[in-house]
């Protein structure tokens, strides 16, 4: 959210993150469909038919364990810019995980709205027409066009310091430096 020394002759990395407390609801969703599975599971007296008490104890668990997931890695995204790369981690365990090397980005947008709507959905998405994104939340990001044409958006706290950040480091025009140089 705001620029780091780590000492006075290495330059500033940048820190951010986005949280979506709305999902959490979600997970306590998923969890109780676990928990459901695994109490079939363990108490059903398996009398009615193996088959039937089968595929509902496996629908339950995955179920609930791909609600899990699903929530619990898109609910918080931690992004970090360095001298040489820009990284994004999603979830509380950072998986996914994105690196995108400096060298390999043209140019660094702020967007005021990035919704989930446009993206289809919360999570890490991708659309042909628009790139790949990282959507946890609705509201600020920053937008990364890469080298190759394919653009790289991220919600994110705060984007507009990690815009000029990255601006900075590339030295690209609104930085008060020279494109290319």
């Amino acid at each position: 959210m705001r620029d780091h020394r780590h000492s006075e002759s290495a330059p500033p990395v940048w820190h951010g993150h986005a949280t979506n407390r709305v999902q959490w609801p979600l997970s306590a969703v998923g969890a109780a469909c676990l928990a459901l599975g695994i109490q079939l599971a363990v108490d059903s007296a398996w009398t009615t038919g193996l088959a039937p008490l089968a595929m509902s104890v496996v629908g339950c668990v995955l179920v609930g364990l791909m609600m899990l997931y699903g929530t619990l890695a898109f609910v918080h995204v931690s992004v970090k810019v360095d001298e040489h790369s820009f990284e994004v981690r999603c979830g509380y365990i950072g998986l996914p995980r994105r690196r995108i090397l400096l060298e390999h980005v043209v140019g660094a947008e702020f967007a005021p709205t990035v919704t989930p709507r446009q993206w289809g959905g919360w999570g890490y998405r991708w659309r042909p027409e628009k790139g790949t994104a990282v959507v946890v939340r609705r509201g600020e990001g920053l937008v990364l066009t890469l080298g190759d044409g394919r653009s790289f958006t991220v919600t994110v706290d705060d984007a507009e310091a990690a815009v000029r950040v990255i601006r900075d480091r590339l030295r690209l025009p609104g930085t008060g430096k020279p494109a290319g140089a």
